[in-house]
């Protein structure tokens, strides 16, 4: 089976987008337990020390969805190429 690679790449760039927004959202409703959150995932204890003069900006939140999504989209990209070669094999 051979993956539709630009189909691929939109559904999981769309779905990170999704994503993003969700966790902006918890950002803005529950500060302290996003900053929780955080650092479960990325194994720090105190992680209010690298966050103290963060914000949640307009533009920020533009700029990072941006980002999200075009990383997700190129990633993806490459996973189904890559996933086609080698199911070709």
């Amino acid at each position: 089976m051979q993956l539709n690679t630009k189909s691929f790449a939109l559904a999981t760039a769309t779905t990170m987008g999704i994503m993003y927004v969700l966790c902006v959202l918890v950002v803005a409703v529950a500060p302290d337990f996003a900053l929780q959150l955080l650092g479960w995932v990325a194994h720090i204890v105190n992680v209010e020390k690298f966050t103290e003069n963060m914000a949640l900006t307009a533009g920020g939140i533009v700029v990072g969805l941006v980002e999200v999504v075009v990383y997700a989209f190129v990633a993806s990209w490459i996973l189904a190429e890559l996933y086609n070669r080698f199911s070709r094999a």
